[in-house]
């Protein structure tokens, strides 16, 4: 039951910085038999979802490359990723009580996938005001790569993905108060 809920909640990490990404993983571990989703949830592992997933994956990385599309298409991945990641975590759970599982659900992989988003919500936001939109590129990237690699990492080793994502976040804090320090002394130079 904690392996379930490990891998439901780094899947919802995942799903803060890409929505479908983790969905994709999720839907190609399950038809390679690599992970046994909750009953109810089969249909992620099927051909027509896994589809569905990797053109709304590449549809969703290709938006964050557009300029002025990027930071609209993450408001509207807020809410999204707070579904994935409760709809992530609640795949995994099984055999439990359904007022538990769901509870569980929102609380930690809504939780998680809600925090993740805000925090790169904010990262991107810094990074708009600091260089006008021309890193936010340089954002995506680091966005996608973790995602990817968060995605994974929690299928294979559900155990070290809650330590990478740790490490995610205290990385993404270090990299606001950098950039909004920079900012800052840039406002008084101009001052």
């Amino acid at each position: 039951m904690v392996l379930a809920i490990l891998i439901g909640v780094g899947l919802s990490a995942s799903a803060g910085f890409r929505v479908f990404t983790p969905l994709l993983v999720t839907s190609i571990a399950s038809k390679a038999s690599w992970v046994t989703l909750a009953e109810g949830f089969d249909w992620i592992g099927s051909t027509p979802a896994l589809i569905a997933f990797a053109i709304a994956m590449i549809v969703e990385i290709c938006a964050y490359y557009l300029p002025v599309v990027d930071n609209f298409v993450k408001l509207l991945a807020t809410p999204a990723a707070v579904i994935a990641g409760t709809m992530l975590t609640a795949s995994f759970i099984g055999e439990m009580d359904p007022f538990l599982t769901w509870s569980i659900s929102i609380i930690a992989g809504g939780g998680v996938s809600t925090f993740t988003q805000i925090t790169t919500t904010a990262i991107r936001g810094t990074s708009t005001m600091a260089t006008g939109g021309i890193a936010n590129f340089l954002v995506t990237i680091f966005e996608g790569i973790s995602a990817a690699l968060i995605a994974i990492l929690t299928i294979l080793l559900p155990f070290l993905s809650v330590i990478f994502i740790g490490g995610i976040v205290f990385l993404f804090i270090k990299i606001i108060k950098k950039i909004k320090a920079g900012s800052n002394q840039k406002e008084v130079k101009a001052n």
